[in-house]
């Protein structure tokens, strides 16, 4: 058996101080899972089984030693547009190929891989997110009835249009709720603000406007009490193939959003995280909870922070967490359904503050650079068009700035000193060129490759010196250039003559066979003795220097 190092010198003291760190945070999961569910268009209920089902899974099989799983509030737009365009049994089914997507990242050791996305687009995709849940939230706030649509603008339209339907009764109960989270900290900082918001506003509610205002019993019905039962959504392959591309979204925001909160969790704890098992543990969880009317779940950037802050010192407190949950569901349910859905407005609306990354939006904005760019795209497409066109545009822009970046990494110089020194008078009938070439040879700067080297080849060229000393990485792209300099030079009778070469190029030569085109003992380790061949060469020597 496998020893799990999060576990490593664990004993009762640790253990003591897990029960109390998981005993916060599950209880400041609890408004959190409901608010969640409801925002992304599904029952209240799932919300909370989703924060016990894989909130106790993601903290034993995952590779964080901090982090708390659960629904999110990333997900939210996503999901409520799946649910609106497939319905929720789609979503759950949806949810489960997610998990299993993450599985196999995890397995392929893609873990690494997700460190790689521009943290621009990155930065736009969440502060759009951000806009896009504290906008849905005005109506529940202003206790309006509005029918919710999945873009942006449609719902804004909608604000507008049934703008008499606002409820002064909701605004009070929301404004209650809002005002306690906003002083908790600082008169209670031991009690989590959103559960304190969320138990007074609901008792201002039931006993100053009851009936008056929207609650979770009379939109959604009363909360189920018990465990969950399991269910197993009907399949197809139409469905499949249907979900796919929505489904890999998810597992694509999911992945990043838990390994940036294990990496938060690595900070602020001193640890590090294991990227792949992480993967595969939020994939296995994400598996599961479908069968429990779960939604989709991540790692919680605020929670597990929340769970470092209260002292936690394994997994342990994570699975304390979902306990926690549990044991609430299965004894207060029955209040649940008096909660206010005014008072859930301003915990998500927190939420969205909270993650909207502000203050580094502003920061790469003032910039001015490329990565400003990225950035505004990124988020207005999120916002105003689609959630996955956004991360897709934003990615494309950001590898299409890279590639032009580093095609002007590459330096080609000629190096006119040692020509002189090479070619007498007498030799002014044969040419030779030289050249230093410094950075990437790849397929975004082979231009400056054809430009510099190849343009300049002609019939008189009898030698042509390449300095490869400062080129770490050749791409097949490059290798196709280099050929077409070989077979030009060739077709010139000259020769090319090539030293210092690394050996990933060298590697890569070799495997294509232009390396034996060029022949092996036109390779020189220095430039003194590549140049000292090249001499010997137009002085019509034989003579080799090995």
């Amino acid at each position: 058996m496998i020893k799990d190092t999060r576990f490593q010198g664990y004993n009762m003291k640790g253990f003591q101080k897990d029960v109390t760190a998981g005993l916060v945070v599950g209880v400041v999961a609890i408004p959190l899972g409901l608010a969640f569910a409801i925002a992304s268009g599904v029952e209240p209920i799932y919300g909370l089984y989703t924060t016990i089902i894989a909130g106790i899974l993601i903290s034993i099989l995952g590779g964080s030693k901090y982090q708390i799983g659960g629904p999110t509030g990333a997900f939210v737009p996503l999901l409520f547009g799946i649910v609106m365009q497939y319905g929720y049994e789609s979503l759950l089914i949806a949810g489960f190929l997610a998990g299993l997507m993450l599985v196999l990242m995890g397995l392929l050791k893609l873990g690494n891989l997700m460190k790689f996305i521009p943290r621009p687009v990155i930065i736009g995709f969440t502060t759009g997110i951000a806009i896009i849940i504290f906008s849905g939230q005005i109506a529940s706030f202003l206790g309006m009835k509005v029918e919710k649509h999945e873009a942006f603008i449609d719902n804004m339209k909608e604000l507008v249009i049934k703008a008499d339907t606002i409820s002064l009764y909701s605004i009070a109960v929301a404004c209650i709720c809002f005002i306690v989270i906003l002083l908790a900290p600082r008169v209670l900082p031991r009690v989590p603000g959103p559960l304190l918001g969320l138990l007074v506003s609901t008792l201002a509610a039931y006993f100053l406007f009851r009936d008056k205002v929207a609650t979770i019993g009379s939109t959604y019905g009363a909360i189920p009490k018990g465990f969950p039962e399991f269910h197993v959504p009907e399949l197809s392959v139409e469905t499949i193939i249907t979900l796919l591309p929505v489904a890999f979204t998810i597992a694509l925001l999911g992945g990043v959003e838990s390994l940036l909160s294990a990496t938060v969790a690595d900070n602020m704890g001193g640890t590090k995280h294991d990227s792949n098992k992480e993967l595969v543990g939020q994939g296995i969880a994400n598996m599961a909870t479908p069968f429990f009317g779960g939604i989709p779940a991540t790692g919680a950037i605020a929670r597990t922070a929340t769970n470092i802050k209260s002292g936690a010192v394994s997994p342990m407190s994570g699975v304390i967490h979902g306990i926690v949950v549990l044991l609430v569901l299965l004894v207060l349910s029955p209040f649940a359904a008096h909660i206010p859905l005014a008072s859930m407005a301003p915990i998500l609306m927190f939420v969205a503050w909270n993650m909207s990354e502000r203050k580094e939006f502003a920061h790469v904005l003032k910039t001015k650079t490329t990565d400003s760019a990225v950035l505004l795209v990124t988020f207005l497409v999120t916002v105003f068009t689609d959630l996955i066109m956004g991360v897709g545009i934003g990615l494309l822009i950001a590898f299409v700035t890279f590639i032009k970046k580093m095609s002007h990494t590459l330096k080609v110089r000629e190096r006119k000193d040692d020509i002189t020194e090479i070619v007498s008078t007498d030799d002014s009938g044969s040419k030779i060129n030289v050249y230093n070439l410094e950075g990437p040879l790849f397929f975004g700067s082979i231009d400056v490759l054809e430009s510099s080297i190849l343009a300049n080849l002609d019939n008189k060229t009898k030698i042509l010196v390449l300095s490869m000393r400062r080129v770490t990485y050749m791409d097949t792209s490059a290798e196709a250039a280099l050929l077409a300099i070989v077979n030009r030079i060739g077709k010139y009778k000259g020769k090319l003559i090539i030293s210092g070469i690394q050996q990933q190029p060298k590697e890569l030569l070799l495997s294509t066979g232009l390396y034996h085109k060029i022949e092996k003992q036109h390779f020189f380790k220095s430039r003194e003795d590549a140049l000292y061949f090249a001499k010997k060469q137009l002085n019509g020597s034989t003579d080799k220097v090995v």
